[in-house]
């Protein structure tokens, strides 16, 4: 028996300024799908997303709803009531005996706000408008999943679900959404640019591009394959863009850790395509110029204790990165990985122990601001990256900026676009590039996904593949730290920086344990309360948080103003350009801020 078509649309057509988004686009969603969208920033998923919901008009054809189609959608700026708590934002005005006796709501609770408390955003009686942007947004994530408690809902549209989620988080969301409804029933539509999410959850692909959306059977690795066989069929000439999606295809066939199921492709034609492929990085020749850039010493944290106020973030730590180490650091909130990273590269120093550098070493951090190019805002993007070098050294040979810019993605129109021009996504690839040419030996980088579609991901990796010194990645995105490192270490919160040999399933398994132990103690009188702060420390952090609400508050209103702005003037593709830019900066810097909050908000608990 077919499938029931919940959703279909016919000739869809959107421009936007000069550009058409998407030129007759006809496509369906049927009972049972479970369908990743993906494509480059700007490119329209977002716009289908809300042409498919009927939130927003299309210029040309329709979109048809099948009878009484249930609907729940999450998109990018979910409006929640300010006044409202998370316990009326999430739960409504359920009884606590009515929720808590339903096991799937019970669950959406625990898995997105810390545990039935609500504990990672304050309680279920914290007021909506107090919270960090990462904070409403699960708050919101949550309130639609537990909108649905039967899992009965036809059809769930998902928008960007895994930004603000950790490793934990994104892991529980798919677990989730692979047992909400019973096989062949609902459907799932998500836009994303986590690619071991897109694995673990869809089992069908959309790509958005040059106005059209072309669909491909199975996860991300079968998407991978698929279009590499694509290109190779229609003799694409583009060599380069071949050679890069036959070397991820090949690291995906090579067994990346915890693919979730062996996508169903023809084993022949893939190694067909990866046959003559080199292994990612040459290990033993990159450790070698590596050595031969760094010496043996690297960097040493040697017995290193660090506190902030009554938090102890590490203590007694001694660990030590070495010529070539390749290195991930995964983490729960709040437990210092960004702080890990300022010892390395000296902007923070340990209240005991010593940090210990080589002399040759040279530093290099990408981030989470892109304040950084504010500096460089009046230049080309290619002048920019010339004002640093206009060659560098990969692997064994010397890269031109121009051609490295146009390995990230970079249009010869858009190397010359003024760089306060250029997209949040576009910014951080300079930001990334700018370091590179620099030509450190030691590269941190912090939240490298920031604002970075597939494709570009891809290419970063490439990048780095061929980059030979030490590397240091704190990220939630699993597929980016299994793809560029070689190992990975955790920071669980009790002060120590923990080597994984399983790689981020251990560390799954290791958090999954704690939590269990957490919640058997009280039966067995082992309960230990964490010691509290001080009064004046208290004192202190609500000091700081109000200082940085007063920051975000002010960063709301000129968001709203400039919305408004964008709204007036959007047949102006200069002045859309030019305020998109804006947006996205507000909005690195809000991140920056909203870490901050979380920090130092555990402190007053």
């Amino acid at each position: 028996m077919p499938a029931a078509n919940l959703v279909s649309a016919e000739a869809l057509t959107v421009v936007h300024g000069s550009r058409t988004l998407l030129d007759r686009v006809s496509l369906g969603v049927s009972e049972g799908d479970r369908i990743g969208v993906v494509g480059r920033n700007g490119d329209g998923k977002s716009t289908l997303l809300r042409l498919l919901t009927k939130q927003q008009e299309p210029d040309g054809g329709r979109v048809t709803h099948t009878g009484g189609l249930r609907l729940g959608m999450l998109s990018q700026s979910d409006p929640l009531p300010p006044g409202a708590t998370v316990r009326e934002a999430v739960l409504g005005d359920a009884a606590e005996h009515a929720w808590a006796s339903q096991s799937r709501v019970r669950d959406v609770v625990a898995g997105l706000l810390g545990d039935l408390d609500a504990s990672d955003v304050g309680g279920l009686d914290t007021v909506v408008s107090t919270l960090s942007g990462g904070q409403r947004r699960r708050v919101a994530l949550a309130g639609l999943l537990a909108a649905d408690p039967t899992g009965e809902g036809d059809l769930l549209v998902l928008d960007e679900p895994t930004n603000h989620l950790d490793v934990e988080g994104v892991d529980w969301l798919a677990r989730h959404l692979r047992t909400r409804w019973a096989q062949g029933s609902g459907a799932l539509l998500v836009v994303t640019h986590d690619r071991w999410f897109l694995d673990a959850v869809c089992e069908r692909v959309w790509e958005v591009h040059d106005g059209v959306v072309d669909p491909y059977d199975g996860g991300y690795a079968a998407y991978v394959l698929t279009r590499a066989e694509r290109a190779r069929v229609a003799a694409v000439t583009e060599e380069r863009r071949q050679n890069l999606l036959r070397k991820e295809l090949a690291w995906l066939r090579r067994g990346a850790p915890a693919r979730t199921s062996k996508p169903r492709f023809r084993i022949d034609a893939a190694n067909a395509l990866i046959e003559d492929v080199p292994p990612l990085r040459d290990s033993v020749e990159l450790a070698r110029m590596a050595t031969t850039r760094l010496g043996k010493d690297v960097v040493d944290l040697e017995d290193v204790s660090l506190s902030y106020g009554p938090r102890r973030l590490l203590d007694h730590v001694t660990w030590r990165l070495g010529p070539g180490d390749r290195v991930g650091v995964v983490g729960v909130n709040g437990a210092g990985k960004s702080t890990v990273l300022g010892l390395v590269n000296g902007t923070v120093q340990p209240d005991a122990g010593r940090v210990k550098r080589g002399s040759t070493v040279v530093v290099a951090t990408l981030s989470q601001e892109v304040r950084e190019l504010d500096e460089v805002g009046e230049l080309r993007a290619l002048e920019a990256v010339d004002k640093v070098a206009s060659h560098v050294r990969l692997g064994d040979r010397d890269v031109p900026a121009g051609q490295l810019l146009e390995r990230l993605g970079f249009t010869a129109q858009r190397a010359w676009t003024r760089v306060d021009d250029l997209s949040g996504g576009e910014r951080r690839r300079l930001q990334l590039l700018r370091l590179l040419m620099a030509e450190p030996n030691v590269l941190l980088l912090d939240e490298p996904t920031n604002d970075l579609d597939t494709d570009t991901l891809a290419a970063v990796e490439d990048l780095l593949d061929g980059w030979p010194g030490t590397l240091v990645v704190v990220s939630h995105d699993r597929y980016l730290l299994e793809r560029i490192t070689d190992r990975q270490v955790a920071l669980l919160g009790d002060g120590t920086v923990r080597d994984l040999p399983g790689g981020v399933e251990e560390y799954l398994q290791r958090r999954a344990a704690a939590k269990s132990a957490q919640v058997a103690a009280p039966a067995g009188g082992a309960t230990r309360e964490r010691p509290a702060a001080d009064g004046a420390a208290v004192r202190a952090a609500r000091k700081e948080m109000a200082r940085v609400e007063r920051q975000l508050d002010k960063l709301a209103r000129t968001e709203e103003r400039l919305h408004a702005e964008l709204a007036e003037r959007a047949t102006d593709l200069s002045a859309v350009t030019e305020l998109d830019g804006r947006l996205r900066a507000l909005a690195a810097e809000r991140e920056e801020l909203e870490q901050v909050w979380m920090e130092v908000s555990e402190l007053v608990e």
